[in-house]
């Protein structure tokens, strides 16, 4: 698959269907168990404000018009001002892994909230054995910051966690 023309959209309830994957398909969640705004709590957030509000958002990623993921951000704001920091993410669907897409949609990301927030910092959390995320990020000129160890559950066990950061002024 070839990376085509990346997109960020808003979430329409037709793209439900194909977010319902990362619930209900193992392949499709993958090793790093992405779990968030899927099966029916994707349903109701989704009623509720179409995943977009001041404390968390997320919306489509796409490739070449079709739904290939989601992009998500939610206030970290850490005693800071409203607005002034977000933890994000990007999760996409198996066939468009490896080929630059998440990069590509996390400069796409970046882009937007530093355009349109007050954001002064951007910051994920990636599984410290997911090195395809964290050189992902590093392309996107996200600095790696530090390990927090045995901070999440997977595989049944506590696993570490390596934090990114980019500033506004980088």
């Amino acid at each position: 698959m070839k990376t085509g023309h990346i997109a960020l959209r808003g979430v329409a309830e037709a793209d439900l269907t194909v977010l319902d994957r990362f619930a209900t398909d193992p392949d499709v969640a993958g090793t790093f168990q992405w779990t968030s705004f899927t099966g029916p709590q994707a349903r109701r957030r989704f009623a509720e404000d179409g995943f977009l509000s001041p404390a968390s958002s997320a919306v489509a990623v796409t490739v070449d018009s079709a739904v290939a993921g989601l992009a998500t951000w939610e206030a970290a704001d850490r005693g800071g001002p409203a607005g002034g920091c977000f933890r994000i993410s990007v999760t996409l669907l198996p066939d468009y892994h490896g080929h630059g897409a998440a990069a590509k949609t996390y400069q796409l990301l970046v882009d937007q909230l530093f355009r349109h927030t007050r954001a002064h910092r951007l910051e994920a959390f990636v599984d410290s054995e997911d090195l395809a995320g964290q050189e992902a990020l590093e392309k996107t000129g996200f600095h790696r910051e530090g390990l927090m160890c045995q901070v999440t559950w997977r595989d049944g066990g506590y696993r570490d966690e390596v934090v990114y950061a980019i500033l506004r002024e980088e």
